[in-house]
């Protein structure tokens, strides 16, 4: 199979090619980042007003990846930055998939990186280092399992147990 990251997809077109593979997210989030069509192995993080394993996860190698992040859906604190999202731009990640919110929308919208969320905020998270990496977390209808695979764009967000071509 071709790498489900190098390759512009369709969630549509996924959806009608591999209809009893795929998981389909609720409507609910919104593209923040510069690219609106993203996908790769799903890295999870579940966490609460506190962002840190974020910070932490984009400082490490990200290619072929995408980090799902269950924020609890909290609306109160932004859980994705410029900083930490340019951090993730330059270790290779192809996108997060935060629910929750993002701030720095306008210096998101200029990066390499997908980014969907349920809305924005300007208020920063407190780092307390609290937080699980890579276990299944549950939104929208859908589990993320990490090692698994996931699709956004501006179609909405799609999940497979293994990588998808068109």
């Amino acid at each position: 199979m071709t790498n489900p990251v190098s390759e512009r997809f369709s969630t549509p077109d996924l959806c009608d090619q591999f209809p009893d593979q795929v998981q389909v997210l609720e409507p609910m989030l919104g593209n923040f980042g510069g690219r609106d069509s993203f996908g790769g192995e799903i890295v999870t993080i579940k966490c609460h007003e506190d962002n840190s394993l974020v910070k932490e996860n984009a400082a490490r190698p990200g290619a072929g990846k995408v980090m799902v992040v269950d924020g609890g859906g909290s609306l109160r604190r932004a859980l994705l930055g410029d900083m930490i999202a340019e951090t993730a731009v330059q270790n290779g990640w192809q996108g997060l998939i935060i629910y929750g919110c993002v701030r720095d929308v306008d210096a998101l919208m200029e990066l390499d990186l997908g980014v969907q969320a349920l809305a924005s905020i300007p208020l920063k998270t407190e780092k307390r280092g609290i937080g699980d990496l890579n276990v299944p977390v549950t939104f929208g209808g859908v589990t993320f399992t990490p090692g698994h695979y996931v699709y956004a764009d501006n179609n909405g967000v799609i999940v497979a147990a293994s990588p998808l071509s068109n």
